[in-house]
């Protein structure tokens, strides 16, 4: 093991966990449940904008990506940009309206929405057993990045890193709660600023210059500084495939669309979409700019996903380095905390308190229970994690897509469409999973598109069929707003 490399990231860790302490003092104080999973509704600009930013960029962003532009090169920087305005999607298009809405019927989880909206019981449970078997996929690939960047960078073995990793993140998780995860995440958005500049700066450097390690990149493969990529992998359906299920469909992320329902105010909106956008775009194009150039310093990695921590090691001496391994642990870390608070939620609001409604006053029992699930599925996950996939990225994007297929039109058409109702909607997240399941289980691309685009458009179809056999739900908002 590394001390140099090690020392600074323990330092990080107490200081993860000592804002998880003062969460937890601050839990005492509010109702659970709205304290626990929501922080109160009280996020200002700065904080909204780091903690959406932060729960999106995750191990794919920090270990994944980079590693497909190590693989694919400079066009798969390029690419990576198409993810630009996801915030100011996520935050413009839910926003304020998903945020009244929320007041208004004192929702806490997603889910709560989907009822208050179309009243189906039915629903509500295909959608809560949806986002659980999904996000179990997508919080394994960030626990396998959190052992993967230990084992390369500080010299820790797969399993034990996983062991630390994953603990640390259910137990800060758990007993955090929500304002633990929002305050952590801003900690961590600005830890990951900071690491990406280091580590771009460094990776130019040993390169010796821009134009030289372009030069370098050329003669490994012409194609790695073409916009097509390595094997011509950048063809338009796969770009348009691309910027559906990490741009567009960032809509339908039930993880992220929660922070839609938790600011103070809507001139919290309308900074974090600004600050939120800015530091997207440096931590995009840095992280995966390093990764395409990180080739050119070294050459022959196996498993591309291990680009950023080598680089790490090589181009930053021990103590920047320990500075920078902070960074993509805070990546993933945000992602996990968010993902695994948004799991247990839906096991203690939507399926516990549906089961037993008469619960909803024993607080320190649903404390204890949510704390119990959170711990559970971290457990769960890393089992899950021990056998890792060689590159992160595919199966991230495979999660990624089962959630937007399932949610992203009765998100946006309940919030927009007045004569949406519960059939149709039913029948559009029926119709998304089943069809994303099969073509993604048999690798079916119809017209070189990825499965998000025809299983997106499969659950529109859907929606619209089904909304014919369905009542008319009264949407309650103001058409004003």
């Amino acid at each position: 093991m590394q001390n140099e490399v090690i020392l600074p990231l323990v330092g990080y860790l107490a200081l993860v966990f000592l804002l998880s302490f003062y969460a937890y003092r601050r839990r005492q104080t509010g109702e659970f449940l709205n304290e626990y999973f929501l922080g109160s509704r009280s996020m200002g600009g700065f904080v909204l904008a780091m903690t959406i930013t932060a729960t999106y960029i995750s191990a794919s962003s920090f270990i994944g990506g980079p590693g497909a532009a190590y693989k694919y090169g400079i066009g798969w920087v390029l690419l990576s940009l198409i993810q630009l305005p996801a915030i100011w999607l996520s935050l413009g298009v839910l926003g304020k309206k998903f945020a009244i809405l929320a007041r208004r019927y004192n929702a806490v989880t997603l889910n709560d929405m989907l009822y208050a909206r179309y009243q189906s019981r039915i629903l509500v449970w295909f959608a809560s057993v949806s986002l659980l078997v999904a996000f179990v996929g997508a919080m394994t690939v960030q626990f396998i990045g959190g052992a993967r960047l230990l084992e390369a960078a500080a010299g820790i073995p797969y399993g034990t890193g996983l062991l630390i990793f994953g603990l640390s993140i259910a137990l800060y998780t758990a007993f955090g709660g929500f304002r633990a995860s929002v305050l952590n995440d801003a900690l961590q958005g600005l830890v990951m600023l900071l690491g990406t500049i280091l580590l771009l700066v460094g990776t130019i450097y040993k390169a010796g210059g821009l134009s030289e390690a372009v030069s370098t990149l050329r003669t490994i493969d012409p194609n790695l500084v073409s916009p097509y990529g390595a094997d011509n992998i950048l063809s338009g359906p796969f770009m348009a495939s691309f910027w559906v299920l990490v741009c567009f469909g960032v809509i339908g992320l039930p993880h992220t669309a929660v922070r839609c329902i938790s600011y103070r105010d809507s001139k919290a909106v309308h900074r974090g979409i600004i600050i939120g956008t800015i530091v997207m775009a440096i931590l995009m194009f840095g992280m995966h700019l390093a990764g395409a150039l990180g080739r050119a310093i070294i050459p022959d990695l196996t498993i591309p996903d291990q680009v950023i921590p080598t680089l790490m090691i090589t181009v930053l001496p021990p103590i920047a380095a320990g500075i920078f391994l902070a960074a993509p642990m805070a990546a993933i870390m945000s992602t996990i905390n968010a993902q695994l608070l948004q799991s247990s939620a839906t096991i203690v609001k939507d399926l516990y308190l549906n089961l037993f409604p008469q619960q909803i006053k024993q607080e320190k029992k649903l404390a204890r229970i949510s704390s119990f699930s959170t711990l559970f599925l971290g457990i769960l996950l890393l089992l899950a994690a021990w056998q890792p996939p060689e590159m992160l990225i595919w199966l991230n994007l495979l999660a990624f897509g089962g959630l937007q297929a399932v949610f992203l039109w009765p998100l946006v058409l309940g919030l927009y469409w007045e004569k949406a109702n519960a059939h149709g909607a039913l029948a559009s997240m029926l119709t998304g999973a089943i069809s994303y399941t099969l073509l993604a289980s048999f690798s079916i691309n119809l017209l070189g598109f990825h499965p998000i685009v025809p299983s997106l458009l499969l659950s529109l179809l859907a929606f619209g069929i089904g909304n014919l056999f369905g009542s008319k739900q009264i949407q309650q908002t103001a058409a004003s707003q």
